[in-house]
C-alpha cells in the first residue's frame, strides 16, 4: 500500500504521524511511504532520516494522493480540498466541527479517528498518551498564567514555607484531568477534583490520600469550588461527542479577579461556556477578570515527546491498515469503532446524533 504522511499545518503543530523508524518498519513490510519534504522537522526529525528508512519525500499532493493518509490533527479548512476517497486515519474530534463533517461526506473519505478508536473496556488508547500530556501541560499552561506578569493573580503555584499553593479545580477524573491533577499536587498545590463517578473519586484518594480533597461533581459544587479556584482545568470527555458545558459565564464572572481557566476539552467544543479555541501564538483571553486558555493542540507545545507517544501507540493499528485497508476494520473492533465517517455517511453514533441532519449510513458504530 502506498502510505502518505503530510505536514501539519495547525498553528504550532510540531508532531507527525509518522517517525523514521515506523516508515523504516512498513517498507520492510513491502509498503511504499511517501513523507512531504520537512514533514518532521519541528518534530527534529529530518527528511534525510526518514530518506534513510527508506521513504521517498513528496509534496503535499503527493502525501494527501495516497490510499492510506496519516495525520495528527484533523485536517484544516485549507486542506478540505486535498480530501479524497482514500483512508484517513487522524484526531478529528468530529462531534464539534460540522464543516469537517460534510467535507468528508462529500468527500468519500474513509476516516478514521484516532479519538474514538476504543478496546473492550472502555480504553482510548490512542487518545489516553495524548489527553496525559495535556493534563500535565494544563497545570504548567496554569502555573505560567497565575503570574504577575502573565496578568495572572501573582500566585506561586506550589506556594512557599508555611504558605500554601494556589486552590486548583479540577473538574473531570479521566486520563487527562487524573495528569493535571498529579502535576498540581508534585508542585505543592491545594487540589481539589470533581467527577461523576465515586469509582473514579475513589482511585484518586487510592492514589493520593489526603493531598486531595475530592468531590462528586453537581452543578452547586463546580460553581462553589469555580468561585473560590485560583486556576480551574476543565477536563470533560464524552467519546465521539461535544464537551458538556460545565462553567457558566456567570460563575467565572464571578470568580478571583487574576484566576486562569484551562479548558483541555476544547477540541470537543470547550467544557466552559466562554470557551473558544486559541493558539499557541495566541493562547489566551479575558473574560472578566479572570483568563482563559484554550489552546486545541496542546501537546503540540511538546513535539518530540508527543510524536513519539503517539506514533508508538497508532503503530499496531497503521501495520494493520496498511496490510489490510478498509478490511482492517473487520480485522479489529477497536479500529473499527473509530470509524466516524465512510462512503459517504456519518459512521460513528455519537456523530450522527450530533449532526441528524447529515446522512448516515446503515450501520453506525456504537457508542
Amino acid at each position: 500500500m502506498r502510505i502518505g504522511v503530510p505536514a501539519e499545518i495547525k498553528n504550532r503543530e510540531t508532531r507527525v504521524a509518522l517517525t523514521p523508524e515506523g516508515a523504516a518498519r512498513l517498507t520492510r513490510a513491502g509498503h511504499e511511504v511517501v513523507v512531504q519534504a520537512g514533514a518532521g522537522a519541528a518534530s527534529f526529525l529530518t527528511d534525510e532520516a526518514y530518506r534513510e528508512a527508506g521513504a521517498r519525500m513528496g509534496t503535499v499532493a503527493d502525501a494527501w494522493g495516497a490510499e492510506l493518509v496519516l495525520k495528527v490533527k484533523e485536517p484544516v479548512p485549507q486542506e478540505y480540498g486535498l480530501l479524497s476517497d482514500n483512508i484517513l486515519f487522524t484526531f478529528l474530534h468530529l462531534g464539534a466541527n460540522e464543516p469537517l463533517a460534510r467535507a468528508l461526506i462529500d468527500a468519500g473519505t474513509t476516516a478514521i479517528s484516532y479519538d474514538t478508536v476504543q478496546i473492550d473496556d472502555g480504553t482510548l488508547p490512542l487518545l489516553t498518551p495524548m489527553s496525559e500530556i495535556a493534563g500535565r501541560l494544563a497545570t504548567l499552561e496554569g502555573a505560567h498564567h497565575l503570574l504577575s506578569p502573565a496578568g495572572g493573580r501573582g500566585v506561586l503555584l506550589g506556594g512557599v514555607g508555611e504558605l500554601p499553593g494556589a486552590r486548583v479545580v479540577v473538574i473531570g477524573a479521566g486520563v487527562a484531568g487524573r495528569a493535571a491533577l498529579a502535576e498540581a499536587v508534585a508542585l505543592g498545590a491545594d487540589a481539589v477534583v470533581l467527577d461523576l463517578d465515586e469509582s473514579r473519586l475513589a482511585s484518586v484518594r487510592d492514589a493520593h490520600g489526603d493531598r486531595v480533597r475530592t468531590e462528586l461533581s453537581t452543578a452547586a459544587t463546580v460553581e462553589r469550588e469555580v468561585m473560590s479556584a485560583d486556576l480551574v482545568i476543565g477536563a470533560v470527555l464524552v467519546p465521539g461527542r461535544p464537551a458538556p458545558k460545565v462553567v457558566s459565564h456567570a460563575t467565572v464572572e464571578r470568580m478571583r479577579p487574576g484566576s486562569v481557566l484551562v479548558d483541555i476539552a476544547i477540541d470537543q467544543g470547550g467544557c466552559f461556556e466562554d470557551s473558544r479555541p486559541t493558539t499557541h501564538d495566541d493562547p489566551v483571553f479575558r473574560v472578566a477578570g479572570s483568563t482563559l486558555y484554550c489552546v486545541a493542540n496542546m501537546p503540540g507545545a511538546v513535539g518530540a515527546t508527543a510524536t513519539a507517544a503517539l506514533t508508538h501507540a497508532t503503530a499496531v493499528y497503521v501495520d494493520l491498515l496498511a496490510e489490510h485497508g478498509r478490511g482492517a476494520l473487520t480485522l479489529d473492533s477497536a479500529l473499527a469503532r473509530g470509524l466516524n465517517v465512510d462512503a459517504g455517511s456519518l459512521r460513528y453514533r455519537a456523530v450522527a446524533q450530533a449532526f441528524p441532519h447529515l446522512p448516515s449510513g446503515d450501520s453506525v458504530v456504537a457508542p
